[in-house]
Parts: structure tokens; sequence; C-alpha cells
């Protein structure tokens, strides 16, 4: 039984390299910060949500309507499972865990829809059932890193049916190619997306869903009061203005190269899992459990694999960090590997 509750940061322990959970930075830049502790003044007050709407909703060329503010991408998933009555939902493996656990929670029938290696772990639109009145597919898919053509995405939609793409990744990819966040042509189409991944704000849970005005609202029905808290939309706010966007435009670039530097420095031994787009890599490594144990005993967090439906025990996930730290783990990872011979001792 794959553990479904099983997520990065369950591989962390004091003294470990994190680099098992795929959050950018480990912390929000010093103008974030600033904005996040100007908002604690303001917390006697009930949050007030309309300027983050306002914010996202201009961000994406949509009506307020259609944005939904949400504690973080997660809770868009419960808020589905709760809202719908699917008769069945498809989601699409190997991909983030929550939306599934969400649906089997609320005793929704779930069919899984494998991605193969052999295909780059790459989006057969024809490989969902026509039956499914509920679709999840990430886009980038997390744990592959893998970004799929946004024309594979809206052949997946059609009336009576919701597909939810999840975007949570979408800002790690240099100026979001195949991002549907701003299509409000595509029937049935939730697209959800995170602060958390560019900007650090794990800790914060913050993001919001685009939708149509009616399911918007059925979504939101099923909210308590105040879901989001004030640092939270103030964030909102300063994440979505023209300079930050540039900022995680910026970000984006640098990440790529940092990306190119991690796997270029794998040891021959490691592969590279389809064509990584995003924060992070999938690595299928030699008796993959003992490599990951091994790492952790020299100081390195990484992300099993094999929680993920779909992948194995030797599967990693390994998010990209700047390039020091990178090679660093590169040269740790290839000692694993080929350990170094023990020189004899002379007599």
């Amino acid at each position: 039984m794959t553990d479904l509750q099983h997520h990065g940061d369950a591989e962390l322990a004091p003294g470990l390299v994190d680099l098992a959970v795929n959050v950018r930075t480990d912390a929000p830049p010093p103008w974030l910060r600033a904005v996040l502790h100007a908002s604690i003044e303001e917390s006697a007050s009930y949050p007030d949500p309309r300027p983050a709407g306002a914010a996202v909703a201009a961000a994406h060329g949509r009506p307020v309507g259609e944005v939904l503010l949400t504690a973080g991408a997660a809770e868009t998933f419960v808020l589905l499972a709760r809202a719908l009555t699917p008769r069945l939902a498809a989601v699409v493996h190997p991909s983030f865990t929550e939306p599934e656990a969400a649906l089997h929670a609320a005793g929704h029938p779930v069919a899984r829809v494998g991605l193969r290696a052999t295909d780059g772990w790459r989006l057969d639109p024809a490989a969902v059932p026509e039956e499914a009145d509920l679709v999840v597919v990430g886009n980038p898919t997390n744990p592959t890193s893998v970004l799929h053509p946004a024309a594979d995405l809206v052949a997946l939609a059609r009336p009576g049916r919701v597909l939810v793409v999840d975007e949570a990744f979408a800002d790690t990819v240099p100026g979001e190619p195949e991002s549907l966040a701003a299509r409000r042509d595509v029937p049935g189409l939730v697209v959800v997306r995170s602060l958390t991944k560019t900007w650090g704000l794990a800790g914060l849970r913050v993001g919001y869903a685009l939708a149509p005005a009616p399911l918007v609202a059925r979504l939101a029905a099923h909210q308590p009061r105040w879901p989001v808290s004030t640092p939270a939309l103030a964030a909102l706010v300063a994440c979505t203005t023209p300079a930050a966007r540039a900022e995680a435009e910026h970000a984006a670039r640098e990440l790529g190269r940092w990306r190119t530097v991690l796997v270029e420095h794998l040891p021959p031994s490691v592969a590279v899992e389809g064509d990584p787009r995003s924060s992070f890599v999938l690595l299928r490594v030699p008796d993959g459990a003992r490599v990951r144990q091994e790492l952790r005993d020299r100081g390195w967090a990484v992300r099993r694999g094999d929680t993920f439906p779909g992948l194995t025990g030797d599967h990693l996930r390994v998010a990209v960090r700047r390039p020091e730290v990178s090679t660093a783990f590169a040269a740790a990872l290839t000692d694993v590997l080929d350990p170094a011979p023990i020189p004899e001792e002379v007599p």
C-alpha cells in the first residue's frame, strides 16, 4: 500500500542538508519578510480578502469571482473532494499525493492513470478514462519535474468534467509557457497555484485556485470563515505585483542554471528521469534504499520515491539548490555509489 501521507518534510532532521523539500529558498526575501512583519500590526482585525483577491485576479487577467484564496494549494484538493461528487475521479501519477488522499477520505472512487518512464513520464490524454468526470494532473509534475504541453492538458477537458491542473510549480519555469492560469475558455478547468515554492512560504500556507465563478462559489461554501490569515493575504498582494513577478521570473531562470549544474555533476550510474524543468529532479539509482540511508548518514536528506504511485525504492527526488550545494551533494552521491578504496597500510 502506497503511503499517500508521506511528504518530503518527513525526511528532515537537525543537521541534515535539506534536498527533500522542494521549496526554492529557505526563507522569504527581505522585502517580503518586511511585508509579513508589517501585517502583524493588522492582525487584531479579521482578515479582509478583497485586496488579495483583486491582486490575484489582475495578475491573471480574470474576474475576481473566478479566484478562490486558500490556506495553501493543498486546501483546494480537500475542498474539491468535499464539494464535488464525482462518479469516477482520475488522478495522473506519479504526482503529488494529496489530491488522491483527499478523494479517498471523502469516499470517492479513484482511478490511477500511470505515466511511464519509457515515455519520459509524459501525459497521454488518451490514457485518461473517458468516464472520469474529475481529472487531476500536475504541471510541472511533482516528482518527475516534467512539463506537459498545454495542448495535451486542454485535450482532457470536456463538458461535464472538472479538470484540475496543479500548477504549484508553474512559476519555477521561465515564462510559464504551458500555464493555463489565464485560460477562461476551457470548460470545467480549475488551476491550483501556490506561493510556497518560489517565495519560501511553506509555513504560511498560502495559495489560490482559478476556476469558473459558479465552481469557485461551490468550493468556497466548504471553507470556514476567514480561511486565509492576514499575513498570507499580505503575501498574496505583495507577490503578485509586477516587480515581484519579474523577480520570480529571474529566479526561475537562475534555477534553470542551477539545475544544469546538478545534472552535469551527477555520477554516470545515476539516471535522470524525464526532462526536468522545475525546482527538483527525479533520479533513479541502484539500490536506492541503501543509497538514501548512506546519504543521510553523510548529512544529506533526499525525498524517497516509493511513496509516489508508479515509482520504486530506486527513485529519489532531489531539490535543486545553489551550485556549491549541488556539487557537494553530487560528490557525496558519487562516493556512496563508488567509494574510494581504502589505501593499504605500508608495512
